[in-house]
C-alpha cells in the first residue's frame, strides 16, 4: 500500500508522560505548542507559569499543560509560545448495551456482517494491514481473536491496553475482527483473523480522555505500522494540534475514521468533523438512520465566507444498533425465556440466575399482588420505572419477572445500579409483539447467566464495521492510499434517505463487495468518486 511513515521528531520525546489525568483536576487542561526553534525556552516559561505537564506531544512541540488562570495570562505573553488552546474532553460514544443472545455455545453472525456484504468477502492474507483502536483498551479473557495478530501500547493514568477499561473497547474490536469458523462467538468484519490489530488505551477509569490523548495516540498509532486509525469517540470543541495529527497520518497514507456522535442532534463532534477524518453515522436493521446518530450541517466559515464541504459532515453510515460483539470474558449476560415450552427473544435485563413455573399476568405491576406468589410475573412496560415493577413482583412472591415492551420490539433496559437496584429476582425484556403470547403462556422459563458476548448501541458501533470493511477492501487493492479506500467507500454505498448525499446517511450505508468490484473497474485513481456539492456563498463569491 502506499503508505509512508511519519518520522518521529526528535526534540521532544515521542509519548512522554508526566501525570495521569486526575493530576490537577482544579486547573484547566490546554494544549500549549511552543515555537520550533524555542522549545526549552518555551517549556522554561510554562513551568515558570505555574503549569504541570500531562502530556508531550513531540510531533508538534506541543505539550498539554494544566495551568490555572494566572498561569494562562502570563504564558499568553511569552515570545516562545506559537499558541495555547483548550484541552477538550473526549468520550467512548455508545449510547446504551445490553446482553447477547447465546453465542456462547454456537457462532453467530451479526446483521452487521451481512448489511455491510462483509460475508462476501474475506480479507486478503498476502496483505499487511494493520487498523489502530484508540479506545478504552482490549480484554485478553475474551479468546475469539487471533491474539498472535494482536499487539498494544500502555498509556499513563489508563493501565494495561489488555485489560478492559469497560466492554467499550472489546466490543469495537470485535466488529472488526472477531474470527469466524471456530464454532463460537461471533464473526467479525475481518473474521478470518488475518488483519493486524494495535489497541492504544486512552480512557481513564472515569470513562474519558483528552484531544492531546488522541493526538499522541496518533503518533503511536504511526509508530506501530497503522494504515488505519478507528475511533469510537468524541466530544465538543476542535483544536489544532489534535486535527494536525490526523491531516499528517491521512497524509501519508493513511486513513481514519470516527464516530459522529450519539445525541441525534445537527451538532458536530470531534475528531471526526475534522476534514481529513471520515465520520460515521449509525443504521439499525431495517437500514434505517438511528434516531441518536447525529447529522452535523457541511456549512462552514472559510474566509468570512459560508462554504460547503461534505468532508465535515457524515460521509457514510454503517450498522450500529443492537449490535453484538465480543466481551470481556463474563462481563455480558444472556437471557433465555420459554413460555408454554416455546421459546421467544428475550433481553436479559438484570439479576443472574433462573426462575421456572407457573405465570400470572401482573398487568403493569403497580401495586403488590399475591396472586404472584411464587409465579413467573408477566408484566407490561409503562406506568413506572422496570425497578418498581419488579420489586413489586418480588415482594409479591414472584421468582421471576418478564417485562413485555409497549412499542414495537424487544425491551432493552435495567433496574439501576448497584446501589439503587435492590430486586433480586431473574428479570428479561421481551417484544410487544409476543406480549399477548405471553400473556396468555399457563407456564414460563425465564433465565440471565454471564456471557462474553452482549450487544451494544452508538456510533461507536458503526464505526469499527467501517474501519473493518475499509480493511477487507484495502486488502484486495493495496496499492491504493487511504483516501482513494476512502473514496471507493462513497462511491459504492449504498443510497438511502434523500437520493445522493444527505445530512443523515451521507452517501449511504458502507458496502465491501461493492467498494472492491468499484476499484476493480476504475483502479486507485480512476473513474469519478462522488463529486462534493458545490460551494455556498453568503456573498457575491466566494475565496
Amino acid at each position: 500500500m502506499k503508505l509512508s511513515r511519519i518520522a518521529l521528531a526528535t526534540s521532544l520525546a515521542l509519548g512522554v508522560v508526566a501525570t495521569a489525568h486526575a493530576a490537577n483536576d482544579t486547573n484547566t487542561r490546554y494544549i500549549v505548542t511552543y515555537k520550533s526553534d524555542a522549545v526549552q525556552a518555551g517549556q522554561s516559561a510554562m513551568h515558570r507559569a505555574g503549569g504541570k505537564s500531562a502530556l508531550v506531544l513531540g510531533n508538534q512541540h506541543a505539550e498539554a499543560v494544566y495551568l490555572d488562570d494566572a498561569g494562562l495570562a502570563n504564558l499568553k505573553a511569552d515570545k516562545n509560545i506559537e499558541k495555547i488552546e483548550e484541552d477538550f474532553k473526549r468520550y467512548p460514544t455508545s449510547i446504551w448495551s445490553d446482553d447477547a443472545g447465546d453465542p456462547m455455545t454456537t457462532e453467530v453472525t451479526p446483521y452487521g456482517v451481512y448489511q455491510t456484504q462483509a460475508n462476501q468477502m474475506s480479507f486478503a492474507t498476502t496483505a499487511d494491514l494493520t487498523v489502530c483502536i484508540i479506545d478504552a483498551g482490549m480484554d485478553a479473557t475474551n479468546t475469539d481473536f487471533n491474539w498472535n495478530n494482536v499487539t498494544g501500547t500502555n498509556d499513563s493514568g489508563t493501565g494495561n491496553w489488555y485489560e478492559n477499561g469497560g466492554p467499550h473497547g472489546t466490543h469495537v474490536a470485535g466488529t472488526i475482527a472477531a474470527l469466524g469458523g471456530n464454532n463460537r462467538g461471533v464473526v467479525g468484519m475481518v473474521g478470518n483473523g488475518g488483519v493486524k490489530l494495535h489497541i492504544v488505551k486512552v480512557f481513564n477509569e472515569a470513562g474519558w480522555g483528552y484531544s492531546s490523548d488522541l493526538a499522541h495516540a496518533t503518533d503511536v498509532c504511526t509508530a506501530n505500522g497503522a494504515d488505519i486509525i478507528s475511533m469510537s469517540l468524541g466530544g465538543g470543541g476542535a483544536n489544532s494540534t489534535e486535527e494536525n495529527a490526523f491531516n499528517n497520518f491521512v497524509a501519508n497514507g493513511g486513513l481514519v475514521v470516527a464516530a459522529a456522535g450519539n445525541d441525534g442532534n445537527n451538532v458536530r463532534s470531534y475528531p471526526a468533523g475534522y476534514s481529513s477524518v471520515m465520520m460515521v453515522g449509525a443504521v439499525d436493521a431495517d437500514n434505517l438512520i438511528a434516531s441518536f446518530s447525529q447529522f452535523p450541517p457541511i456549512t462552514k466559515r472559510v474566509k468570512g465566507q459560508t462554504v460547503s464541504d461534505e468532508t465535515i459532515g457524515v460521509e457514510i453510515s454503517a450498522p450500529g444498533v443492537d449490535t453484538l460483539s465480543t466481551y470481556p470474558a463474563g462481563m455480558a449476560t444472556v437471557s433465555n425465556m420459554t413460555a408454554n415450552s416455546l421459546s421467544y427473544a428475550s433481553s436479559a435485563m438484570e439479576n443472574l440466575g433462573s426462575a421456572s413455573g407457573s405465570t400470572y399476568n401482573m398487568g403493569t405491576a403497580q401495586a403488590v399482588d399475591n396472586g404472584a406468589n411464587g409465579k413467573v410475573c408477566v408484566i407490561e412496560r409503562g406506568v413506572i420505572s422496570f425497578h418498581d415493577k419488579v420489586l413489586n413482583c418480588e415482594n409479591s412472591g414472584g421468582i421471576g419477572a418478564i417485562i413485555y415492551n409497549n412499542v414495537a420490539g424487544m425491551l432493552y433496559g435495567t433496574l439501576g445500579d448497584a446501589t439503587t437496584n435492590v430486586t433480586s429476582i431473574p428479570v428479561v425484556g421481551a417484544t410487544m409483539e409476543d406480549g399477548p403470547a405471553l400473556v396468555a403462556a399457563t407456564t414460563a422459563t425465564v433465565s440471565v447467566g454471564p456471557s462474553d458476548f452482549g450487544f451494544m448501541s452508538g456510533t461507536s458501533m458503526a464505526t469499527p464495521a467501517v474501519s473493518g470493511v475499509a480493511a477487507l477492501v484495502w486488502s484486495h487493492h493495496t496499492d491504493c492510499t487511504g483516501t482513494e479506500i476512502r473514496d471507493a467507500l462513497k462511491a459504492a454505498a449504498e443510497d438511502q434517505g434523500t437520493a445522493g448525499r444527505d445530512d443523515y446517511y451521507g452517501y449511504g450505508i458502507v458496502k465491501a463487495a461493492a467498494a472492491s468490484a468499484y476499484l476493480d473497474a476504475h483502479a486507485c485513481t480512476g473513474g469519478t468518486p462522488p463529486p462534493p456539492p458545490p460551494p455556498t456563498c453568503t456573498k457575491r463569491k466566494c475565496r
